[in-house]
């Protein structure tokens, strides 16, 4: 099964989504389903996973009858208060019943505090969390982020995580430090998973290819091993530089001289087993 484990849906005139503006050019519109399913078909990507795009119930209730309409949609990456525990459990109580809820997401890289999820209220809220065996995609944009990935593994032992982008490293200005450091040190916990997703957006737009993210993706290999790491597509961000074909094609290549079953774990294996996609 090969799985796309990373990529979004929203419609504007359904769902709030504040981070949204006309800056954003040509993502500045609905992207939803039907749009979608002809790219996966020449791909031969067979399930999806959706990926929260605003910190709101509405956005969860529009991803979860969405997936309910699609059945290659395998899994959906939700929100919840993770800042209100109570409110999180509660919450959560109703969406574990829907068998394509899989895991919680929050824009941290949206807050004004840098420190936002390591405080202790949202720790509280992430053990709540754990408690009901669901996942937490982080968004540990580096370099505000990706440091305390070691802090919240210590602090909930049985939340599985994933870095979504690989914390977007600093592919556009060519350096590896200290990104790769930080990212050794998320990776030595073993309950930490990364995505190979989002990275021709932190390379130069107009001219990224294989070339460009292959050095970054061989530090995660090295770091995480084949079955801790999952492809993503980032579709519709990452329209912003290049097409869905073209992130499948260059992905496909930089991960050419990997082996059958490095590249199988990596494109559908552990997206699979991570959120429980039958």
């Amino acid at each position: 099964m090969i799985v796309d484990a990373h990529q979004h849906f929203w419609n504007l005139d359904v769902v709030s989504y504040p981070w949204m503006g006309s800056h954003y050019g040509s993502i500045y519109r609905n992207f939803e389903a039907p749009e979608l399913r002809p790219q996966l078909l020449t791909t031969g990507v067979q399930k999806t996973v959706v990926i929260q795009a605003a910190n709101s119930s509405e956005d969860t209730a529009y991803m979860l009858d969405t997936a309910e309409k699609h059945e290659w949609i395998g899994g959906v990456v939700g929100w919840v208060p993770l800042d209100r525990p109570d409110v999180a459990l509660n919450q959560l109580q109703g969406l574990a019943k829907n068998p394509k809820f899989k895991g919680v997401r929050h824009l941290i890289h949206e807050e004004a505090n840098p420190d936002w999820v390591i405080q202790d209220i949202v720790i509280e809220g992430l053990r709540v969390l754990a408690s009901f065996n669901m996942t937490f995609d982080i968004v540990a944009v580096f370099p505000h982020h990706l440091k305390h990935v070691p802090t919240l593994a210590k602090k909930v032992p049985n939340l599985k995580m994933v870095i979504d982008h690989l914390a977007k490293p600093p592919i556009k200005d060519k350096q590896m430090e200290p990104w790769k450091f930080q990212l050794e040190r998320a990776s030595d916990q073993p309950q930490v998973y990364a995505k190979i997703s989002g990275l021709n957006t932190a390379a130069d737009w107009s001219a990224w290819s294989a070339d460009d993210i292959k050095p970054y993706i061989s530090v995660a290999v090295d770091c995480f091993g084949a079955e801790r790491l999952m492809f993503g597509s980032d579709w519709p961000i990452a329209t912003l530089a290049g097409s869905y074909h073209k992130v499948w094609r260059e992905t496909c290549n930089a991960l050419s001289a990997y082996s059958d079953t490095q590249q199988r774990a990596i494109f559908g294996e552990t997206a699979r087993k991570f959120y429980h996609i039958s």
